[in-house]
């Protein structure tokens, strides 16, 4: 189901990718209680604790590549964020 809402969110122009983007707006506290984080199945360890660390909250998905090809992205990311 979290892919679907991600292209979803995609499609309404309500989706970032990209650890920088997450941890800035956890950084300022303006990570809502809407908004979710969805990491890839192979999202490198030192990510993975950086979210722990600045105490974001995610969802594991399918690999990079295959997140990317269903989002029609043309690069891979292992951060999305549905705001």
């Amino acid at each position: 189901m979290s892919l679907k809402e991600l292209n979803e969110a995609k499609k309404a122009n309500k989706i970032s990718c990209g650890i920088k983007q997450v941890l800035k707006l956890a950084k300022k506290k303006k990570l809502g209680k809407s908004s979710r984080v969805f990491v890839c199945r192979d999202t490198r360890e030192e990510v993975l604790k950086e979210l722990e660390n600045a105490g974001v909250e995610f969802e594991v998905l399918k690999n990079k590549r295959d997140i990317s090809r269903e989002l029609e992205l043309d690069f891979d990311s292992e951060v999305f964020l549905i705001k």
